[in-house]
């Protein structure tokens, strides 16, 4: 028997993975590149692997490639900020002015390009809007208001920029916010916050915290800020979608901004990593914080991270003044670093109550599942996130195969 079979899982049904993304996506080059690592119970049970790592060399992909993740950085920040939850030196309903004082003042937009006109906060941020994002703060990218152009005058989201993340909070403290913390749910710097938050209370850089925290432990030998002189020839290369349906190179791995340390550690999309490593962080989060005899957190607290912190248990199409507020998202509610399924039957897709799940701006995805113990990695490196429906349509692949589910 198979392992596949094993573990539940129809082995021809698994194949239907390789030849979609092969025939929708790397060959008719949709992607650069594909690969998606396939667990149940920790085990492997399906992995792919195609296209070109750096198409214009002609580098195959392998299964150590090195990957950009960007906001796939999210829920590593998020867990390092539970870490020191648990110890008791911060909490969730913490005023965030409390550990960025010149944010005591911060208010609320009303009209203006600056001096704004602005009105007080129904309530201060606290720490929990900062993980939910339901902190009023924004991402400049989302092109739609006076507070997203202060953003991007400010060049508030470029890790690759000249400005650190002691930089960043200041001027922030000069930008009014969207909204009122807990009103609405925004996509935003909030985690690159969480990050400056974890590296002022642990009181060592964000890169230190991470590796003794989290990769080390977890022996994810390939995740961190930048690509090692080791890592180099692995370095995938990074592609625009094109209108017309091809490619357009974005990022050439080797004359990235990548290959060298940035001066902002982002905690909301500065990591690099390979899907082997982001394995082994999803499996940690599958068994409640702890993998491979190593305690990341506690149990308890993983479940209050994967339970939905929306005000009002609403999901992401009642909260969302953003990108995320589409029908598919109907269904979905979010936690403390990650989207998290309360109603499955609303996201016209298979999945389960309470499986959890983000990606990263270049197509890149992960999602757990506890219901069914199955954790999956999808790596690519393709712009924008939006150009393909990638991430439900591998959710569709992966269940129409599970032929044992729990239950």
């Amino acid at each position: 028997m198979s392992k596949a079979k094993s573990l539940g899982f129809s082995p021809d049904r698994l194949q239907r993975i390789d030849r979609f993304l092969a025939d929708k996506y790397v060959g008719p080059g949709r992607m650069p590149h594909a690969q998606f690592l396939l667990a149940r119970g920790g085990e492997i049970v399906h992995q792919s692997v195609l296209g070109m790592q750096d198409p214009e060399r002609g580098v195959p992909l392998a299964e150590d490639s090195v990957y950009r993740i960007y906001s796939m950085t999210k829920p590593v920040t998020s867990v390092a900020l539970m870490s020191l939850v648990e110890e008791g030196l911060i909490a969730l309903d913490d005023p965030v002015s409390r550990h960025i004082p010149e944010w005591k003042d911060l208010a609320v937009f009303s009209a203006g390009t600056g001096p704004y006109l602005t009105t007080p906060p129904s309530r201060p941020m606290q720490v929990v809007d900062l993980l939910r994002h339901t902190s009023g703060l924004t991402y400049g990218f989302q092109n739609r208001t006076n507070v997203d152009a202060a953003y991007r005058k400010l060049k508030l989201e470029g890790q690759h920029g000249e400005h650190d993340l002691e930089a960043m909070i200041h001027m922030m403290a000069k930008i009014p916010l969207e909204f009122s913390p807990g009103e609405a749910w925004n996509y935003s710097v909030s985690t690159d916050v969480c990050g400056y938050l974890v590296q002022k209370i642990a009181g060592k850089p964000l890169d230190q915290v991470f590796q003794e925290r989290i990769f080390g432990p977890l022996k994810m030998v390939d995740t961190g800020f930048h690509v090692r002189d080791d890592q180099r020839a692995r370095f995938a290369a990074c592609y625009e979608a094109t209108p017309t349906g091809g490619l357009k190179l974005q990022d050439d791995p080797t004359t990235s901004p990548y290959l060298a340390p940035p001066a902002l550690l982002s905690g909301g999309g500065g990591l690099v990593s390979t899907a082997a490593d982001y394995m082994r962080f999803s499996n940690m989060l599958m068994n409640r914080g702890e993998w491979d005899d190593a305690r990341i957190l506690a149990p308890k607290t993983v479940d209050l991270m994967v339970s939905n912190h929306l005000p009002g248990g609403a999901d992401l199409t009642e909260m969302s003044r953003s990108l995320f507020s589409e029908s598919t998202n109907a269904g979905v509610g979010f936690g403390l670093g990650f989207a998290v399924v309360f109603d499955p039957p609303q996201t016209l897709v298979p999945c389960s109550l309470g499986e959890f799940y983000w990606g990263g701006a270049a197509s890149t995805a992960f999602w757990v599942d506890p219901m069914e113990d199955i954790t999956a990695v999808f790596m690519t490196q393709l712009l924008p996130s939006s150009a393909y429906p990638i991430r439900r349509e591998l959710r569709t692949l992966v269940y129409s195969a599970l032929t044992e589910p729990n239950g």
